[in-house]
């Protein structure tokens, strides 16, 4: 970890450690959670899958059903919460095949933040849908040209 990164680290590990253990925190996550989110999703039993193995009864959880279609979106809100409760303005994520992306500019929309993602460039080709997705909520999509590019 570069060592200019470690104040803000050490600022990071506060505010979460604190707000996991407030009551106040742990509703409004479980509220947006519930209400936002579209958590908790439904478990689907899945009987011809469980009849062709044997018997065992398996269920499927679909978390396409949550509001970005991943399960992303579960931490971003958490992410957000903590940042609101910091007094941050910004949000930042790096995102690949740009579902973190989307999820970190849904809740930077939601919340009032304004949102910057790094994804790379042949990422954003690939991911278009995404990347428009992630403009229309208006964070910020920044290329990284360097590397792999990905």
């Amino acid at each position: 970890m570069p060592e200019m990164l470690i104040p803000a680290l050490e600022e990071l590990e506060e505010a979460y450690t604190k707000a996991k253990k407030d009551p106040e925190f742990q509703r409004e996550f479980k509220y947006y959670l519930e209400t936002f989110s579209g958590r908790p999703t439904p478990l689907t039993f899945a009987a011809n899958l469980t009849e062709q193995l044997g018997g065992a009864k398996i269920y499927l959880k679909n978390e396409g059903l949550n509001i970005t279609g991943a399960h992303k979106i579960t931490h971003c809100i958490g992410h957000a919460l903590i940042a609101k409760r910091m007094g941050k303005k910004h949000l930042i994520a790096e995102t690949g095949a740009g579902q973190h992306g989307l999820a970190t500019a849904t809740v930077a929309a939601k919340f009032g933040f304004s949102c910057r993602v790094y994804m790379g460039a042949v990422d954003i080709l690939r991911q278009m849908p995404n990347v428009f997705l992630m403009k229309q909520l208006g964070a910020t999509v920044v290329p990284v040209t360097y590397g792999s590019n990905t």
